[in-house]
């Protein structure tokens, strides 16, 4: 059951952070300029994490309290995650390049700090990923929530790393649309998958 719950909160929690964003492509661009990875990365990770564990314990709390909201949340969770495939697929077969947003060159690692945090805080989106990993991390039974948790986490940790130190090599494959193509591809079909789960 452990491993179960782990794996699927690596997988949704992996497949909802590697959307194409705000947030990505400025860690991006952050990366591709060699300019406080280090920095962007520790805020992202650390953010996140905090976001999954409100949401996985605030969730939790109240699916125990009303066992009802059980079904709408199962409900909701599959609707959101069949739009969410939906805009995945439509971007797969209209590909486009990854650019991130021109701006004047970040002077310091407080100016660093602030545009990241904005990018990860103050994206209407991010809210709506945590919600919808509270709801699905609330079903788990006992410490499945834990793991769960814990492999979204371990997404995110996996995810922004990867984005921030691997980016000097990834940078001449993203900046091809059938590179975003092919990523998002996998990304509808992964959602579609959880969402079909949810309804059976």
């Amino acid at each position: 059951m452990a491993a179960t719950a782990f794996l699927k909160g690596l997988g949704l929690g992996g497949s909802l952070i590697v959307a194409i964003g705000s947030q990505n492509a400025y860690l991006l661009r952050q990366a591709l300029k060699r300019e406080f990875v280090l920095t962007c990365v520790a805020v992202c990770v650390v953010c996140d994490m905090a976001l999954i564990a409100a949401g996985v314990a605030g969730m939790g709390q109240l699916i125990t309290g009303v066992p009802a909201l059980l079904w709408w949340l199962k409900l909701g969770g599959a609707a959101f995650l069949l739009a969410y495939g939906w805009r995945a697929a439509r971007s797969a077969l209209r590909p486009a390049a990854l650019v991130a947003g021109d701006g004047a060159t970040v002077a310091s690692r407080g100016a660093v700090v602030a545009a990241m945090l904005t990018f990860t805080l103050l994206n209407p989106h991010v809210y709506l990923d945590v919600i919808l990993l509270g709801s699905i991390g609330g079903q788990q039974a006992g410490n499945g929530r834990l793991y769960f948790a814990a492999g979204a986490m371990a997404a995110s940790l996996a995810w922004f790393s990867g984005l921030g130190w691997g980016a000097r090599y990834l940078a001449p494959v993203f900046a091809l649309p059938r590179a975003w193509q092919v990523l998002d591809g996998v990304i509808a079909v992964v959602m579609w998958t959880i969402a079909a789960s949810l309804l059976v």
